[in-house]
């Protein structure tokens, strides 16, 4: 260990206090298998999770049940993966950063091959519930590794081609179903994802560097309550948390009912049409890198609360007739989301000073949360007044999420 003072490097690390362990820069060797690796992880991750949201009219049909009966296979994945980001981030904290996120690809491939044979809705939920429970040990620990493994010159756009990830894997999951469902039954569909998830996987394992400025944490109730303690201290972590359920859950909510709305009278569109929708998606590939860049020169808390207001304009636009207007409002409301996300994410580890593993699994609890309890709230919302109620219930959310980052979180550094 050096005996000089930490650089500033270091200490954004979190992990030794070591100048010679350099750190991957952009345009270096090793940053380019890095981040292919982490946006396949984050792919992977948003493929698995959300291949069941445009096929949701599918299952209602299949196994008889209502819209938000079916919500559930969505809704019990994100469940149980915020669930498993306040258990696999602290124990990241102790055995390692990538062997934690190499077994939960691993295990959520092999679940959601699975899920395809189960002749049953309860057993689909079972096996739906352990992909989000796998998929806790990817999510609670990319945006650690980040952190500490990039320069901090660079973690913005790292953290926005990260995000990236996520966008295309939402966009891909949902339109490889919504699309394939259209030609062979959804066991099918659902158990091809499985096996791209599963060539992922392994693809990442392979590429992926070990971690260098890793330092673990000893595992047990004391440390863990210690470094959940001083999150809930900070000024910012806590609305930070807050943000992403609340961001998390207007999306995941207009993404849910929308096809619904597509499906029925007077639009009556195909399946695969439906499908099509999620090419919304890369909007989102562009706006997080974009908004990463842009925050790394002017400060999060200058931009963030812009993105929400798109958002909000984004909607908005969605209540109107037209089909044209409809698919308009949801490139707006998309790539504002994933602005805004990428902007959080990033912004917590930034702010998360240590025990970062748990920082980043109480942002992405609060995240996946949100998708669960509001994804599934928002169908008492779709049959009380139908696309009013849905966009109501948004607004309210984005309007709440607004105030917190106009009012608070604008004047933190």
């Amino acid at each position: 260990m050096s005996s000089q003072p930490s650089s500033p490097a270091t200490a954004h690390a979190g992990g030794r206090q070591d100048d010679a362990t350099p750190y991957i820069e952009r345009g270096k060797p090793g940053y380019r298998p890095t981040m292919l690796a982490l946006f396949l992880g984050a792919f992977s991750t948003f493929v698995l999770l959300y291949c069941v949201q445009p096929i949701m009219p599918i299952l209602s049909d299949a196994f008889d049940i209502d819209a938000a009966t079916s919500s559930l296979s969505l809704s019990v994945a994100t469940g149980m993966l915020a669930i498993g980001l306040l258990i696999t981030g602290p124990i990241s904290d102790a055995v390692g950063r990538k062997s934690v996120m190499s077994v939960a690809l691993l295990a959520a491939a092999l679940f959601s091959l699975l899920a395809a044979a189960m002749p049953n809705w309860s057993g689909v939920l079972v096996l739906r519930a352990l992909v989000g429970l796998s998929l806790s040990g990817l999510c609670a620990v990319a945006m650690t590794y980040l952190n500490e493994e990039i320069h901090p010159r660079y973690v913005g756009v790292s953290m926005g081609l990260y995000i990236s990830g996520n966008a295309i894997g939402g966009m891909s999951g949902r339109l490889i179903s919504g699309v394939m469902v259209d030609f062979v039954p959804w066991r099918w569909t659902l158990g091809i994802i499985g096996v791209i998830a599963l060539v992922v996987a392994l693809l990442f394992i392979r590429w992926l560097p070990p971690s260098k400025h890793f330092t673990p944490r000893p595992l047990n109730v004391r440390s863990i309550v210690s470094g959940f303690t001083v999150h809930f201290r900070d000024r910012g972590l806590p609305f930070l948390f807050l943000e992403a359920f609340l961001l998390m859950g207007g999306f995941v909510t207009l993404y849910n009912y929308i096809a619904y709305r597509l499906l029925a009278e007077p639009y009556a569109v195909s399946q695969a049409l439906v499908g099509l929708l999620s090419i919304a998606y890369l909007s989102g590939t562009y706006s997080s890198a974009w908004a990463g860049s842009l925050a790394d020169r002017l400060g999060r808390e200058r931009i963030f609360w812009l993105f929400i207001v798109m958002m909000l304009v984004g909607l908005a636009v969605t209540m109107l007739a037209p089909l044209a207007a409809i698919l308009v409002g949801v490139l707006i409301f998309t790539f504002g989301f994933f602005a805004a996300h990428s902007l959080a994410s990033g912004w917590v580890g930034r702010r998360a000073t240590q025990a970062k593993g748990q920082a980043s699994s109480l942002y992405l609890f609060s995240y996946y949360l949100g998708s669960s309890v509001a994804g599934t709230l928002g169908g008492a919302f779709w049959h009380w007044a139908g696309w009013n109620g849905v966009a109501g219930f948004i607004a309210a959310l984005l309007l709440l999420a607004l105030a917190i980052g106009g009012l608070h979180l604008r004047r933190l550094g």
